[in-house]
């Protein structure tokens, strides 16, 4: 699977901007919800960790996820998170990126269509590894803002995009939204500059601009406002004010402003 190279590439975007850090630094506070580098890193391997014991584990998945669900009923998601992962710093971030080199080795190899237990539905196997993309590049924007740095971008971000297009039927049912019967016309443009269309096209009813931006609305990393996309008709405009790419409870975007290169 090509997204098993794609997950391997986003990891190593990360790891390179991570490196050269003093161990000091991987206590900064990022913009999403305060979390430290260290915070993003333990959730990041825990879910890696997760998605192994899926494919190779499944008993241990099963324990995990009663844990998991019975942490989350008594508000301690984060506390078991970092009881699960205990290493901080560089010992941290090797063995998060170790355990990635081996998920994108395993998945390589997987038939894409293989279902793979989460803990929502099951899912692909394709889906799945592109979700761990995903994750490594919509928490990784944190820690870009976080160092000033702008992340290079790739043809790979069209996985995300995918995701993001899957999930707009679940973007609105977990908003309580009514699913409206069709989906606006996308015409994103690639960091290669390739356009990308998505759907029956529209005028009335269509986003237009860049696939990294529309990423961004996706994934909660960024307003709307904050983006130079063009959206047009109410369909388009309360999806993009919704959009979530990801499973859990109902999450807003953040404040218009708020999640920005910090220096």
């Amino acid at each position: 699977m090509q997204q098993a190279s794609d997950f391997l590439e986003e990891s190593k975007s990360l790891l390179n901007l991570l490196e050269g850090l003093d161990e000091s630094e991987f206590e900064k506070k990022t913009l999403f919800k305060q979390w430290t580098i260290n915070d993003i890193l333990v959730h990041l391997h825990f879910w890696n960790m997760n998605v192994d014991s899926s494919v190779n584990k499944p008993d241990q998945f099963d324990k995990m996820m009663e844990q998991f669900f019975s942490a989350i009923q008594t508000g301690k998601l984060r506390p078991y998170e970092n009881s699960i992962v205990p290493e901080r710093g560089h010992e941290l971030l090797k063995s998060w990126y170790a355990l990635s080199k081996k998920l994108a080795k395993d998945f390589t190899s997987i038939d894409p269509k293989l279902r793979v237990k989460w803990a929502g539905p099951t899912m692909s196997a394709r889906t799945c590894i592109s979700a761990r993309q995903m994750e490594v590049w919509a928490h990784g924007q944190a820690v870009f803002d976080l160092l000033g740095k702008d992340r290079p971008e790739s043809d790979r971000i069209r996985n995300v995009v995918v995701l993001g297009i899957n999930a707009f039927c679940w973007s609105h049912q977990v908003h309580g939204l009514e699913v409206p019967e069709k989906m606006p016309f996308l015409k994103l443009k690639s960091p290669s500059s390739e356009v990308w269309e998505f759907g029956e096209c529209q005028n009335t009813n269509m986003i237009e601009g860049d696939a990294v931006e529309f990423s961004q609305i996706v994934t909660q990393t960024r307003n709307i406002a904050d983006t130079s996309l063009e959206v047009t008709g109410n369909i388009a405009k309360t999806w993009m004010a919704n959009a979530q790419c990801f499973a859990g409870p109902p999450e807003n975007p953040p404040e218009p402003g708020v999640r920005k290169k910090t220096h």
